[in-house]
């Protein structure tokens, strides 16, 4: 059971990853955001993420 929740949200992960990522993009190109803070952007954004998906899996595996 364990195995088939951790394989779900690998997949979930990355899905989120990819499509957030994409829309973090999105936003840097549209609002001219200069590459210098653009990497800033990239990582503020992912580990918000990741803190959100970390303390959702956390919360469905001991529930």
């Amino acid at each position: 059971m364990v195995s088939v929740v951790v394989l779900f949200f690998i997949l979930f992960t990355v899905f989120i990853f990819y499509s957030i990522n994409s829309m973090t993009n999105k936003l840097c190109v549209q609002k001219e955001i200069p590459d210098e803070r653009q990497q800033k952007v990239f990582r503020t954004i992912n580990i918000l993420i990741l803190i959100l998906l970390v303390s959702s899996y956390v919360e469905v595996l001991y529930t």
